[in-house]
């Protein structure tokens, strides 16, 4: 029988692998008491930590999980329902090193500490076409990345959309970024691409494939120093 989403909500709740941390939660406590912490008081090991912001069902985060043991691998949405899905799969498989956390990604400053997250990866994200400032690759939201990525951190973008990989590519350009790696179709052309790009599919991407779309992608890392000035807190007066 099908579960309506009353019912993955209230499942939700006893998941030893989901953290939920809401805007009255931002109000009445501020910062999470995991931050700065996930590593030892979540995870209990000392792996780098990745993050996949609007993850959906998960299946990005899953993915992730089970090809890199060595790394702790959290997905972020604010659609609870979605990621039920992929906390049950996570739970099933026995992955250790996958969670979720369900936030608004306006929030993550509040969750993570500066310096504690390794890599970040935007799969598919919305691309916002009447709103550039919410875009995830917006600089808006670059700058928070800045202040919990640690030195030499990542940031990887897979989408269907030419809008926003087009408008990415032309933000690095503008702040000064440094690209790793990009593609404007991972399955189309002669590079050679990591196996994790093309071997891990959501829903949304079969469904672009089916439909003939090219699936484009970047890599990059923020410059130094970037953001250092910009306002962070509070949260609740930016979002």
């Amino acid at each position: 029988m099908k579960m309506n989403k009353l019912q993955r909500f209230a499942e939700m709740k006893e998941m030893p692998n989901v953290i939920q941390f809401g805007y009255r939660d931002v109000e009445n406590i501020g910062l999470h008491p995991l931050r700065g912490k996930w590593k030892k008081d979540f995870f209990k090991n000392e792996n780098p930590i990745v993050l996949e912001l609007g993850c959906g069902k998960g299946e990005y985060t899953v993915g992730l999980a089970e090809r890199f043991s060595s790394k702790n691998i959290i997905g972020i949405d604010v659609k609870g329902a979605r990621m039920h899905r992929g906390a049950s799969i996570s739970i099933a498989k026995g992955l250790s090193n996958a969670a979720f956390l369900r936030t608004r990604i306006d929030f993550i400053n509040a969750v993570f500490e500066k310096g504690e997250v390794d890599e970040i990866w935007l799969t598919f994200s919305d691309p916002q076409k009447e709103k550039p400032r919410k875009r995830l690759t917006s600089p808006l939201f670059l700058v928070r990345y800045a202040h919990l990525l640690c030195p030499n951190g990542i940031i990887y973008l897979k989408t269907d959309s030419v809008l926003l990989h087009e408008y990415t590519l032309e933000v690095i350009a503008e702040e000064g970024h440094q690209i790793i790696e990009c593609s404007n179709d991972i399955y189309g052309d002669s590079k050679n691409h990591d196996e994790v790009l093309t071997s891990i599919k959501t829903a949304y991407e079969k469904r672009f494939l089916s439909e003939g779309m090219k699936i484009t992608f970047v890599s990059f890392r923020l410059k130094e120093g970037y953001g250092a000035d910009a306002k962070i807190f509070p949260l609740t007066e930016i979002v």
